[in-house]
């Protein structure tokens, strides 16, 4: 059996979160809870995509393994519960990986090579448009930019990543196509009983000391500008022939956890007290940062 989201991985407890039973549209929804190598997808049935993946990931013991791109269904779902290759083909859409693929793939190598082929299930994948430019590799590179930070625990983190479903994304091939995407970073840090001061594992002084949860979130935003007056005509159109419905300029932002919670109609009480970006947010004046740098981040 694959062994899926462990929630003691990391030294202080960070437990799977559970979507709200009530989606955005008010209407109930169908979660399927799915394990695979190191991590898990939680299955909206209805929308066809993942409410959410959770992944393990140590960075210490990561692995070489090919790529590969087996993309397939997973048969522990039926085939109308998930949006599989009718989606992508013939089209602009890129099969977004939810987990990426490198962040599961480590350990023993059979595990590795397990790791490696479960990304590639459609249950992980979101269709998100080609040519993300320059937020693509803001996106892709939060977690390197957390790993790097939390280094002094042995390179490991809990990542949290999914949709923003909202009742106006809209309709191709039957699956409304969500327009903003949610990234949350999960690691543990030890805090000195005697003085509060924070610092990673094995960075000792004698003190004795506790771990502590600590994680940062983060949207990317594949929505039109505000304004486009044309949004809705261009959408109707694209439709008509059978295209991807137009999408904006994408845009990645380090928003509070507790922001995302209220989005996506998940409760994250262990991620929002955790959430370390809320001192420097307070402390600039803003809710949101908009993203041009990994240097932005605030950790």
């Amino acid at each position: 059996m694959p062994s899926g989201f462990d929630p003691s991985f990391l030294d202080a407890p960070c437990p799977l979160p559970v979507p709200s039973e009530q989606g955005a549209d008010g209407r109930p929804r169908r979660i399927r809870h799915l394990d695979y190598e190191h991590f898990t997808v939680l299955l909206d049935a209805d929308r066809r995509l993942a409410a959410l993946t959770a992944v393990n990931i140590d960075g210490g013991t990561l692995a070489d393994v090919p790529r590969g791109d087996d993309w397939h269904l997973d048969e522990r779902v039926p085939a109308d519960e998930q949006a599989g290759p009718a989606l992508y083909a013939r089209n602009d859409l890129d099969r977004g990986h939810l987990v990426r693929r490198r962040d599961p793939v480590w350990g023993a190598p059979d595990a590795a090579r397990r790791a490696n082929h479960d990304t590639f299930a459609y249950t992980n994948a979101a269709p998100q448009a080609a040519g993300f430019n320059q937020s693509k590799e803001l996106w892709n590179g939060v977690e390197d930019h957390v790993l790097a930070y939390a280094e002094a625990n042995d390179l490991r983190l809990s990542v949290f990543t999914g949709p923003v479903f909202a009742p106006t994304d809209a309709v191709y091939r039957g699956i409304r196509i969500p327009e903003r995407f949610w990234k949350i970073a999960a690691w543990s840090s030890s805090t000195s009983r005697a003085t509060g001061t924070s610092w990673g594992t094995g960075a000792g002084t004698g003190t004795a000391s506790t771990p502590r949860l600590r994680a940062s979130g983060f949207l990317l935003d594949q929505s039109p500008q505000l304004g486009d007056i044309g949004l809705d005509e261009a959408r109707a159109s694209a439709l008509a022939r059978d295209e991807p419905p137009p999408l904006g300029p994408f845009r990645t932002f380090q928003a509070p956890i507790a922001d995302i919670a209220a989005l996506v109609q998940t409760p994250l009480p262990d991620l929002v007290a955790a959430d370390s970006y809320l001192a420097p947010l307070r402390a600039a004046g803003r809710r949101w940062t908009r993203l041009e740098a990994l240097t932005q981040i605030r950790l």
